[in-house]
């Protein structure tokens, strides 16, 4: 199936191109994007004109940050394009209700991804954890922003979630791997005095069991990166780290990793699945977390960001 990448940034080239290129359902057609290209495939800077001039694309996968994500998804589905979104689906919920309804009317196909969900162990950490009493949920999730985000101004800005960008990664595997539903009870958020957007943030849910969840998100880490959640059970103690990539189970190395190797690999299987048999997977779970954390959220001013 031909599909068209909209938005040639880092993302893009480190994760969709690859992805794409090594499927065997997806055919790379063409690009849209003020800058960036691909060898050897069309290239457009309006998405407007790639929608008119290749009816034979049906399928348009959207790697622009989240302001700007809407219109132009809005415009594919309009148009009677299947559209894929990168996290987060949009930069508030009411746009991606809205996604979701014109999509459904459009008759589209329309896929909200969490690449985190897509981690080698997560699926066997939610089975782990399906017949399991929850006592405690930790998360801790601490990055260097200067070395995965360089020089993108845009998530310092309103809707560009600031350290939620990689805490949502958190909160799309909590939400998958646990059988009980939680919700923000209180939260507090460090902002740069020269950012619109927390570099820190300390969060505490309520969950429907009873257990203690908290979840600790951090830009400032250097050296070795935290991405870790610790689930205390009446069964045992199960750790995810490396984002999900290794599972241990008191201390001990379980679960079978997923098929099909890599996070963004599985997503675009998916993505094709989903496609050919039309509907809609918009799981907006992460994002209300992330919304309820800022409407609740103590705000802290801390140092200015220089990146």
């Amino acid at each position: 199936m031909k599909i068209a990448v909209v938005g040639i940034g880092k993302i893009a080239q480190d994760q969709h191109l690859p992805a794409i290129a090594a499927s065997p359902d997806w055919d790379l057609a063409a690009t849209v994007s003020r800058s960036g290209k691909v060898d050897g495939v069309e290239a457009f800077t309006d998405l407007s004109v790639m929608l008119e001039d290749r009816p034979d694309i049906r399928t348009v996968s959207l790697c622009l940050p989240p302001v700007p994500r809407f219109a132009y998804a809005m415009q594919a589905i309009r148009a009677g394009r299947h559209v894929m979104l990168e996290k987060p689906p949009g930069a508030t919920l009411a746009e991606c209700h809205a996604l979701t309804e014109a999509a459904r009317e459009a008759g589209t196909a329309l896929y909200a991804t969490w690449h985190s969900r897509q981690a080698d162990m997560v699926a066997a950490a939610r089975a782990w954890l399906a017949d399991k009493s929850l006592r405690r949920l930790t998360v801790t999730w601490k990055e260097d922003v200067r070395r995965w985000h360089p020089g993108q101004a845009w998530i310092w800005e309103p809707g560009g979630l600031g350290v939620f960008d990689p805490g949502i990664n958190a909160l799309s595997i909590v939400t998958e791997i646990l059988p009980d539903a939680i919700h923000v009870t209180d939260a507090r958020l460090e902002v740069p005095e020269n950012c619109q957007t927390p570099i820190a943030a300390d969060i505490r849910f309520h969950h429907a069991g009873g257990a203690e969840v908290t979840a600790t998100f951090d830009w400032r880490q250097e050296g070795p990166q935290t991405w870790e959640i610790e689930a205390v059970t009446d069964q045992g103690r199960l750790t995810l780290s490396d984002g999900g990539a290794v599972m241990q189970v008191d201390g001990v190395a379980a679960g079978e990793a997923a098929a099909l190797g890599g996070e963004y690999p599985r997503l675009y299987e998916q993505m094709a699945r989903l496609v050919e048999r039309g509907g809609l997977d918009m799981d907006l779970r992460p994002l209300v977390l992330v919304a309820d954390a800022f409407t609740l959220g103590r705000r802290v001013t801390t140092a200015a960001f220089v990146d």
